[in-house]
């Protein structure tokens, strides 16, 4: 295992932002950035010649300071939408800023995405990573609760890029995080997801209106284009979907937000089979959101512009907006409780 450091960038406030860079002895390595605790990159070796860079992202932090679509990003204090910006605790009505129509997504304008992260490498011989650490102050994009989170990226020599987060808080407050990570097996800017080999291993899902919202209702996905348990490319059933996939998954049926009570477990598969490059998903979290980036026309990264499709998003979380869903699993951290959730992305090559 090595573990590099080197300047990445200069926040407006002058604040110098490293990349940091893992890499295990079989040739995989990621780096990350203390802004939004981000995924910069994920390199993937062919057994010979360059490695294959696979996550969509940008190679300064001028990138990551304009407006993006959460390219790896650590995504909270809550992940996925908001419905109209508002939640009971207790029998108090708490408002956050709306930044998607009238819902708020990812945590509001300046979630965690748009913080800067104290930063820690660890090392050893068969694992290393980075620690991230921040304290969200109560009040923070109208969440109640001060928070103290931790997100922790870690690489193993068996080839698996590990994402944990921990955190604690002094009142109640809905928490959900993940990972926006743009994957794309045949190789960033090489086009077209369509043709990718998806397994996800779930026998529901959930369906939203017209502006992403849960309908409440958890179907299965039995006869629909949203079933994924037996392998298929991801284009062959996406015109049924109205746009693209952009629905989360359910997962573990038994879920708390407080500790561990639901196993690791694999819930997806993805690969490219012109590469043979694929990638297993393990997690805690309750549900997975599949995005198949159908709003990606016009935005850049590191190769130029980009398409409709260019990449596919497997963001293990919590189901959305389950503050306002009674039927779906708590998302409330209480004082004296501690948040861990666990996902895995374990690579290989067909």
């Amino acid at each position: 295992m090595t573990v590099q450091k080197s300047l990445f960038g200069e926040t407006p406030e002058g604040q110098s932002i490293e990349r940091l860079t893992v890499t295990n002895g079989n040739g995989f390595s990621f780096a990350v950035i203390p802004y939004g605790a981000t995924l910069v990159s994920m390199q993937f070796p062919p057994g010979n010649g360059p490695a294959v860079e696979v996550n969509l992202g940008f190679d300064t932090l001028e990138g990551y300071l304009g407006p993006h679509p959460y390219f790896g990003s650590t995504v909270g204090r809550f992940a996925n939408r908001i419905a109209g910006g508002s939640f009971l605790v207790g029998k108090k009505r708490v408002t956050v800023p709306q930044n998607e129509g009238r819902n708020t997504l990812h945590g509001g304008p300046n979630g965690f995405s748009r913080r800067v992260w104290n930063a820690e490498l660890f090392g050893a011989d068969v694992n290393a990573g980075v620690r991230f650490t921040r304290t969200s102050p109560h009040g923070e994009e109208g969440f109640p609760g001060t928070l103290q989170v931790t997100a922790i990226y870690s690489l193993s020599e068996d080839n698996e890029l590990v994402i944990e987060y921990e955190a604690g808080c002094d009142r109640t407050t809905p928490i959900n995080l993940t990972n926006h990570a743009y994957w794309n097996m045949a190789g960033a800017g090489s086009g077209t997801i369509l043709n990718h080999e998806l397994t996800l291993l779930a026998d529901r899902y959930v369906p939203v209106d017209q502006e992403s919202i849960p309908t409440g209702e958890l179907k299965p996905v039995d006869g629909s284009v949203f079933d994924f348990r037996t392998a298929k490319p991801i284009g062959r059933d996406i015109d049924g979907t109205q746009g693209g996939y952009d629905h989360c998954y359910v997962v573990h049926t038994e879920a708390a937000v407080a500790e561990e009570l639901s196993p690791l477990r694999h819930i997806a598969t993805l690969v490219d089979p012109a590469s043979g490059r694929g990638m297993d998903v393990l997690s805690t979290q309750a549900g997975v959101q599949l995005y198949t980036s159908n709003r990606l026309q016009g935005s850049r990264d590191r190769t130029g512009a980009l398409n409709t499709h260019d990449a596919v998003c497997l963001e293990t979380q919590a189901l959305p907006d389950a503050m306002n869903q009674p039927a779906f699993p708590n998302v409330f951290l209480e004082p004296g409780q501690v948040y861990r959730q666990r996902t895995v992305h374990r690579f290989f090559l067909r």
